[in-house]
């Protein structure tokens, strides 16, 4: 039984984790907080049963159609919703305009795809020492995307220019950094990454248009947790909402797992208002 709460908590803390990724992404070079980061992954999710499952399609094909939607909506976000809010002296304006195209987005969906789960179609169909692939598969596309994303940030000038507009934008201007075009780019990487949290976990979760919300809070508090900005942070605090909500799922029942799940919210912000690996160091980058 320990074993079975720990092995699905870690699988979707995961996923919890890669959308907190997408936030660190999209925070870097905007310093926007976009809550339409749970709707990538619920596009990566439904797309991904329509083309594969009811539309037949090889997974060499729809996979990089599935992230391709999610990319062009992670654009569209970028020039909607984050770009006009940017010019304006209140900025916090941006919870407002991602949570409206957030809502629009799933309303959408609901209507298009239906308001019923639907299962999500099997990719790899493997089993290693009988662990289901919805268990093993979102784990192995995270920890790909965590060291894939750190490698990005450490050895390309795309990265390095991330991490220099994140830590002082004023200055990467001055240097010469686009900092518009990195903004942009920095969307099209966190809308892969989100699509393909919702890919890899729609066995797991469903292909459901109400995933995107649940994404959009329970991605949230892991970067609070490890810190915004912190891809390892994000790491520690899904794996840590995971396996915490199917603890308290069977300690006390569903109902009360997202009680459990804002307790610890509250009670790390309390105590650690900048997460586990918040702090940072202005440097020359």
């Amino acid at each position: 039984m320990i074993l079975s709460i720990l092995i699905a908590g870690v699988a979707v803390g995961s996923i919890y984790a890669m959308i907190g990724i997408c936030y660190n992404v999209m925070y870097s070079t905007s310093k926007v907080l976009s809550f339409t980061s749970g709707q990538l992954g619920m596009l990566g999710a439904v797309f991904g049963a329509w083309l594969i499952g009811d539309l037949q399609w090889p997974i060499w094909i729809g996979f990089p159609a599935a992230m391709l939607v999610g990319i062009v909506f992670s654009m569209i976000t970028e020039f909607i919703a984050v770009r006009p809010v940017l010019k304006n002296l209140d900025q916090h304006l941006y919870v407002l305009s991602t949570l409206a195209l957030a809502l629009m987005v799933q309303t959408a969906a609901a209507i298009w795809w239906g308001t019923e789960p639907r299962p999500f179609p099997t990719l790899v169909g493997l089993s290693p020492a009988g662990l289901a692939e919805k268990y093993w598969l979102p784990v192995l596309v995270c920890v790909l995307t965590m060291v894939s994303v750190d490698l990005f940030y450490r050895k390309t000038l795309w990265g390095r220019a991330f991490t220099a507009i994140s830590e002082d934008a004023d200055a990467a201007l001055a240097l010469g950094i686009p900092e518009r075009r990195m903004r942009v780019i920095s969307y099209v990487l966190a809308g892969f990454v989100g699509a393909l949290a919702g890919f890899a976990g729609g066995q797991l979760l469903f292909a459901f248009f109400a995933i995107g919300a649940l994404l959009t809070f329970y991605g949230f508090i892991p970067i609070a947790i490890g810190g915004i900005g912190s891809n390892r942070g994000a790491l520690v605090g899904g794996l840590t909402v995971g396996i915490l909500q199917q603890i308290a799922n069977y300690v006390v029942g569903g109902v009360f797992v997202g009680v459990v799940t804002f307790a610890l919210f509250i009670i790390v912000l309390v105590l650690m208002p900048q997460g586990l690996f918040g702090s940072t160091v202005a440097r020359r980058v």
